[in-house]
Formats: C-alpha cells, structure tokens, sequence
C-alpha cells in the first residue's frame, strides 16, 4: 500500500499550460511584472508538488515541471519581445536543497536601507518523496485574474508589513486556493487571517513567519 500520484492529474495540470500538444505563453499574465509572473507560477507548481510529497512517484512532476517552466519563459518571452534562451540566461539560478544545487529561475528586487531582498522563484524543489512532510499547502487555482489587481502582491510584500499584527520580520505569503476555503465547517470562531482575507476578498496574506505559523498550526496561539 502507497500513496501515488494519478497519471491524470500530472497529464491535467500540464494541459492547462499547453496549446496545440506544446508549451504557451499566458496572455492573462503579460502585463504583470517579472516578479509576480514567477510568483505565480511557483505558488501553482508548489501548491501541487507539496500535496504529493507523500507519493511514491512524486518524481513523475518532471514532466509537469518542463512544461511549466516553459511556459513560465515563454510568458516572459512574449512580455519582452524576446526569446525563451535568452529569458533563462536572464533569470537562470541556483538554489540549495537537501538534495544538493538545484538550478531555478529567479527574479530579485533590491530593496534599500539594508533590508534583505524579495526574490521571486520558480523551481528548486526536489522531487524526492518525504516521508515525514507536512501537508500544509493547498493546491492553488490557475490563475486567470485581470485588470485592477495587477502586480497587487509585489507592493504588498514591497511595504515589508505583516498584514496581520503590523510586525516587519521575516515576511511571508499565505497562499489559499480558492476564497470558499475559508468557509470551514465546524469553525464557531473565524480566525483573524480567515477575517482578513475574507474582507479584502484576497487569496494571499502577506504575514511574518510568526504569523504565518499560526495560521498552519491552526490554534491561533502565540509561540511556547
């Protein structure tokens, strides 16, 4: 007995970046900045790959990781009126995992006063199974948002503020699905991220680790 990942979910999510049995370029993501395109794309591919950590095949998301990745660059390509090969010299990047150097693509905005920078990264996630993860991410929608809030979550993470307690350490992002899973059967009391987000109608919260740990802990206690 095993947990695997279904064949049809790898073969589903790579359609959904696909046309004509190849790679596309997203329109709906052009007009963002650089930053958020890569946002986006890892908060999809994580949100999938970290549910079926579990899995014994979990390296079958290779083939989901290329054709996103191609995606992601031809995405870039089309904003910038350039090439796929030269998107990645731009953005290619090594990260360091358990399992050793793992090349990525990553985007970094400087930001002043010393503070650390916001880096934006799509890849570095080892496609290994974890017997012992902790399954705290949902699986995000595909994005297909439009218009006003645009390049929304750059200057958020950009005012370095938690949105929950006001604290400026360690800054993170809270990624949910979608806004009905908010809505928790048997919850008497809505936590105050659930409020939040609630009100802004917002599938992100920006928060300190903190925070951010609270929310996965799911008691919305301080730290022992």
């Amino acid at each position: 007995m095993g947990l695997r990942v279904p064949a049809d979910v790898v073969k589903q999510r790579c359609a959904k970046y696909m046309q004509k049995g190849k790679p596309a370029h997203r329109n709906e993501l052009v007009q963002n900045d650089d930053f958020t395109i890569i946002a986006q794309y890892q908060a999809e591919y994580r949100g999938l790959v970290q549910y079926y950590l579990l899995a014994n095949n979990v390296s079958w998301f290779h083939q989901l990781l290329w054709v996103m990745q191609t995606s992601l660059l031809r995405t870039l390509a089309k904003k910038h009126r350039s090439s796929v090969k030269a998107m990645f010299e731009k953005y290619r990047a090594t990260t360091e995992t358990p399992y050793g150097v793992m090349i990525c693509l990553e985007k970094v905005v400087e930001r002043e006063n010393g503070k650390k920078p916001l880096i934006a990264r799509f890849g570095g996630i080892p496609l290994r199974r974890q017997e012992k993860a902790i399954l705290t991410d949902l699986d995000p929608a595909f994005y297909q948002r439009r218009g006003h809030d645009r390049n929304e979550l750059i200057k958020r993470l950009l005012a370095d503020t938690c949105e929950l307690c006001g604290s400026k350490k360690n800054i993170e992002v809270h990624h949910i699905r979608k806004m009905a899973d908010l809505n928790v059967k048997g919850r008497r009391e809505k936590p105050l991220w659930v409020k939040r987000m609630a009100e802004r109608r917002r599938k992100t919260l920006v928060v300190c680790a903190e925070c951010h740990e609270r929310i996965h802990r799911g008691d919305g206690k301080p730290r022992p």
